[in-house]
């Protein structure tokens, strides 16, 4: 039996982790100081049944310290998660995902923990997707002029002859290229969590989750994700509102194979050290999965394709799961239009906001 302490862990993707754990005959103990973007201020922590639960932030280094005994592994799925699109933003960004993951770190090597470390990253750290050129092969286009957008030219052109591009599976070794706040903190951890790793021995497990959808997702607020806010808008009656043309192509992943990724990391009979691509391996694009999610609801209104977009967003990142199936022993399960239709009327997780 495994002491598993998850940071975030009364969160979205911790809490399904926590269960994941527990139905497999393990011990869980859950830190998590309930920040309102991601729960109600009068809820109580979706804490399962058999877990312990210490409610503290992650920057606080005697809460870890004290979290961090007796533990054999951490899953650290603590951060402010969205787009931080608002400059503004930049500093809480900042201070959660990236201190608070400094303060992990720290007081791991200070207790002389041994466990290994899987953490929760993001496929925002590739940017643009993979895109290759007929004529100049495997290109790196730049971020999309405003100009382009505003004209309905949403695809990336090659950056060297401006020919269409085609676009392909990213898998990890692909360049970094953060576009947003949040994508440029998480490539942060990562880095992070690499230098510990050499200092200390101690393999880090970095999971880069593609589009996450799932029960218990947040809704209503900046941070949830593109799937939460079609769902709540269907739920009230009204029509997702689709950016672009629709045609943005992303990986939706279950977040009960999400869980699944973590505890084959965290379990593993050796340590599985380096980036993975946790997705389905079924690229679908904005506008099918709001379609899906519509059907589901029967009676609701058509999506609507509204021609806007946001600045921070990216045309295409859809991920090869190549090297999650051969070294994790990873494959997603569950069926995109199955988990659309049992989202669609699943509860999600209320929040009081920024």
């Amino acid at each position: 039996m495994t002491l598993v302490l998850i940071t975030g862990g009364a969160g979205f993707v911790g809490g399904h982790v926590a269960e994941a754990l527990l139905a497999a005959g393990h011990d869980v103990r859950l830190l998590d100081d309930l920040h309102p973007a991601a729960h109600a201020t009068d809820a109580e922590p979706l804490v399962p049944e058999g877990a312990q639960w210490v409610r503290g932030d992650v920057r606080d280094g005697a809460v870890v310290a004290a979290a961090l005994r007796g533990v054999d592994a951490v899953c650290h799925q603590a951060a402010m998660v969205g787009l931080g699109t608002e400059i503004g933003d930049i500093a809480d960004y900042v201070s959660h995902n990236d201190l608070g993951t400094a303060v992990l770190l720290r007081e791991l090597a200070r207790t002389r923990t041994p466990p290994r470390l899987v953490q929760a990253s993001s496929m925002v750290v590739y940017g643009e997707g993979r895109y290759r050129c007929p004529t100049h092969g495997v290109v790196r286009p730049g971020a999309r002029r405003r100009s382009d957008l505003d004209a309905g030219r949403f695809e990336p052109p090659c950056p060297t002859c401006g020919a269409p591009l085609t676009a392909e599976l990213v898998p990890e070794d692909a360049p970094a290229d953060p576009r947003n706040v949040y994508a440029a903190t998480k490539l942060h951890q990562e880095h992070l969590a690499e230098a510990f790793s050499r200092e200390t021995g101690v393999p880090v497990t970095s999971l880069r989750y593609h589009n996450v959808y799932g029960p218990r997702m947040p809704r209503d607020t900046p941070y949830a994700g593109v799937a939460s806010i079609f769902a709540s808008a269907l739920a009230a009656g009204r029509a997702p509102r689709v950016f672009e043309d629709g045609g943005q192509r992303r990986d939706f992943v279950h977040v009960r194979d999400v869980a699944r990724a973590n505890v084959l990391a965290l379990l593993a009979a050796e340590p599985v050290p380096g980036a993975f691509n946790v997705c389905s391996g079924e690229p679908r694009t904005v506008g099918e999965m709001a379609r899906a999610l519509q059907a589901a609801h029967g009676d609701a209104p058509d999506p609507v394709v509204t021609g806007e977009y946001r600045l921070g967003d990216v045309r295409h990142v859809v991920a090869d799961p190549a090297r999650a199936r051969t070294v994790l022993g990873f494959t997603a399960r569950e069926d995109f239009l199955v988990g659309m239709a049992e989202f669609a009327h699943a509860p999600l997780r209320a929040t009081s906001g920024r």
